[in-house]
């Protein structure tokens, strides 16, 4: 089994900084892909950046030039900048990897990131 740990939400300012980061742990025998997604209420989830085993990066439109997506073993970090309030919403964590019983994908619990008044 493969379980995520996620960190790093709360309250920002617009304009702020804000960094996320999702470790990965169990039966891991390589993590083939690691990304972040979020979801508002009432719509659907969406890839903000993700990254895979290769270090190939993907971003959102509205995630290029402000978010950077990187990787330390099986701890992916988001690194947002110059937030802006329709980045304010839950980010959920995925990882696809490959474990004993073959592969597997796992989603986060969810993040909340919200500003501040």
């Amino acid at each position: 089994q493969v379980h995520l740990v996620e960190s790093g939400g709360g309250l920002v300012q617009p304009g702020g900084s804000l960094r996320l980061s999702c470790t990965a742990s169990g039966a891991i025998l390589s993590i083939v892909n690691m990304g972040w997604y979020r979801q508002a209420p009432g719509t659907q989830r969406n890839l903000v950046a993700d990254i895979d085993s290769g270090g190939t990066t993907r971003y959102a439109d509205s995630a290029k030039g402000r978010f950077t997506i990187f990787r330390d073993n099986h701890t992916a970090y988001l690194q947002m900048n110059s937030l802006k309030p329709e980045d304010t919403t839950v980010y959920y964590c995925n990882v696809g990897a490959n474990t004993p019983q073959g592969y597997a994908e796992v989603w986060g619990q969810g993040i909340l990131v919200t500003f501040s008044s």
